[in-house]
C-alpha cells in the first residue's frame, strides 16, 4: 500500500497548550466536555476534497508548484483513485470525522455524460469502502457546475435549455452519489449563477429557472428517500458580477419567494461573508435568526485583498465570535465546520496540509472553548437583557403582539415625554471579550 503523507507515522494527537510537536493539536481536546458535548461533537470538522487534494498552488500568475504523488499516474482514473486512497490517509491521520467533495473532485469528467457518471459510480464504490475500514462519513456532496466551459453562463440560470437539463442530470447523479455514501448533507454552490449586464439578461426568468431547478431537487430526494440536508452557500461576486446568492439575506429572500424554505438550510462561509461586506459572525446570525443555519465552511480571506484567498483560520476573535452565534443557535445540527481553505501557493510541500488543519482545528477549539466561557458567566446575556428591558413594559409588549397601534405609541410619548439616551457600551463589552481571550 502506498504511503503518501510518511511525515505523519500515526494519528496527530492532543499534547496540550504546553507542547511543541508541531504535529500535535495544542487546544483541540476531541473528548472534552463543553456545555454538554465533546469538542468533536459540538465542531463536526471536515476537509474539503478539492482544496487539500485537488490544489496544485497555481494562480492567474504562476504554474502549479506543489509536488502530489497521487497525481503522477498517466490514467485520469488512476489519478482518481490514488486521490482517494491519499484523501483517506489524510482523514484518518488527521483524526477528523468527515469529509467533504464535488463530483468531479471525486472523479473526472469523461467523454460523454455516461462516461462520467461512470467514473463516479465507480470512485464512489471505491470510496465507501475506504468510508467502512475508516469509519470517516460524508459530511456533504455537490456537485461542480461552475469548472467546465458549458457552464459559463450558468447552470441553473442559464438561457440555454440544453445546459440547464445537463446541469440537473448532473446533480441527479451527484445526489445519488451523496445518498449512496450516506452524506448527511447536499450543497449548492451557485458558482455562475448570476449575470454580468443587464443588456442580454432576463433577471426574473433567471430566478424562475433557478426556483424551477431547486423543487426538482427537492422532489427527486424525495423519490429515491435521501433525508439529508439541502444547503445553499450564499457567495457574492466572483466569478460573476451580480451573483443570486449574493449574501444570506438574498438567498432567505429568494427562499421565501419561492416557497423553498423548508427545504433548505445555509452553508455560511467566513470568507463569502466579507466579500460580501459582513462579518462571518453576521451571517452566522442572520442565517441562525431565520432557523436556517445548516452548515459552515470556516476559512479567512485576507482584508488587504479583494478575492476569495480561502486562507485557514488563525483568528481567535472571528473563531470566538463565530461559536457564540453557533452555540446560541443551539449548534449546527447535521452540519459542520469544513475546511474550505487551501495552504499558500510558496507551502508546497505535503506536511503544510496538516500545518494547515491542525492550526485551524485548534483555533476553533480555542474559539468554543472561549465561546462556552462567556456564556457561561452570562455577562453578555446579561447585558442585553437589561438593554432591551424596556420591551418588556405593555404598550411594548404590544407592539411585538402585533395588538398595538401608531396611535397608542403617540399616547405613550404624550404620557412619558423625551427618551433617555442610553450607551450601547461596545468598547465595555469588547473589553470584556478581551479578559476571556
Amino acid at each position: 500500500m502506498t504511503i503518501y503523507f510518511p511525515e505523519v507515522k500515526e494519528t496527530v494527537i492532543y499534547e496540550g497548550p504546553k507542547s511543541k510537536n508541531p504535529l500535535a493539536f495544542r487546544w483541540y481536546d476531541k473528548d472534552k466536555m463543553v456545555l454538554g458535548k465533546t469538542m468533536e461533537e459540538h465542531l463536526r470538522f471536515a476537509v474539503a476534497y478539492w482544496h487539500t487534494f485537488k490544489s496544485e498552488g497555481g494562480d492567474p500568475f504562476g504554474n502549479a508548484t506543489m509536488s502530489q504523488a497521487w497525481k503522477t499516474y498517466g490514467d485520469p482514473m488512476d489519478n482518481a483513485f490514488a486521490t482517494c486512497d491519499a484523501a483517506f490517509e489524510f482523514f484518518t491521520k488527521l483524526s477528523v470525522p468527515f469529509y467533504c467533495f464535488h463530483d468531479r473532485d471525486l472523479a473526472p469528467e469523461g467523454d460523454t455524460f455516461s462516461q462520467s457518471c461512470s467514473n463516479l459510480e465507480k470512485l464512489v464504490a471505491h470510496a465507501g469502502k475506504l468510508q467502512k475500514q475508516t469509519g470517516v462519513k460524508l459530511l456533504w456532496g455537490t456537485a461542480n457546475l461552475f469548472s467546465h466551459p458549458r457552464y459559463a453562463h450558468g447552470a441553473g440560470t442559464n438561457p440555454d435549455f440544453h445546459v440547464f437539463a445537463y446541469g440537473a442530470a448532473q446533480v441527479k447523479q451527484a445526489i445519488a452519489a451523496t445518498q449512496e455514501l450516506g452524506g448527511q448533507n447536499y450543497v449548492f454552490w451557485g458558482g455562475r449563477e448570476g449575470y454580468e449586464t443587464l443588456l442580454n439578461t432576463r433577471l426574473k426568468q433567471e430566478q424562475d429557472q433557478m426556483a424551477a431547478f431547486f423543487h426538482m431537487c427537492v422532489e427527486y430526494a424525495q423519490e429515491i428517500g435521501f433525508t439529508g440536508q439541502f444547503l445553499i452557500e450564499p457567495k457574492p461576486k466572483e466569478p460573476t458580477k451580480h451573483q443570486y446568492d449574493f449574501d444570506t439575506a438574498a438567498v432567505l429572500n429568494f427562499l421565501r419567494a419561492y416557497d423553498l424554505l423548508d427545504h433548505f438550510k445555509l452553508n455560511i462561509e467566513a470568507n463569502h461573508a466579507t466579500l460580501a461586506g459582513h462579518s462571518f459572525e453576521h451571517e452566522l446570525a442572520t442565517a441562525a435568526s431565520a432557523g436556517r443555519l445548516g452548515s459552515v465552511d470556516v476559512n479567512r480571506g485576507d482584508s488587504l485583498l479583494g478575492w476569495d484567498t480561502d486562507q485557514f483560520p488563525t483568528d481567535l476573535y472571528s473563531t470566538t465570535f463565530a461559536m457564540l452565534e453557533i452555540l446560541a443557535a443551539g449548534g449546527i445540527g447535521s452540519g459542520g465546520l469544513n475546511f474550505d481553505a487551501k495552504v499558500r501557493r510558496s507551502s508546497h510541500e505535503t506536511v503544510d496540509l496538516f500545518h494547515g488543519h491542525i492550526g485551524g482545528m485548534d483555533t476553533f477549539a480555542r474559539g468554543l472553548a472561549i465561546a462556552a466561557a462567556i456564556i457561561e458567566d452570562g455577562v453578555l446575556a446579561g447585558f442585553r437583557e437589561k438593554r432591551y428591558s424596556s420591551w418588556n413594559e405593555p404598550a411594548a409588549a404590544a407592539v411585538l403582539a402585533k395588538g398595538s397601534s401608531l396611535a397608542a405609541c403617540e399616547e405613550f410619548v404624550l404620557a412619558n415625554g423625551e427618551p433617555t439616551m442610553k450607551s450601547g457600551r461596545q468598547e465595555y463589552l469588547e473589553n470584556v471579550i478581551n479578559t476571556f481571550i
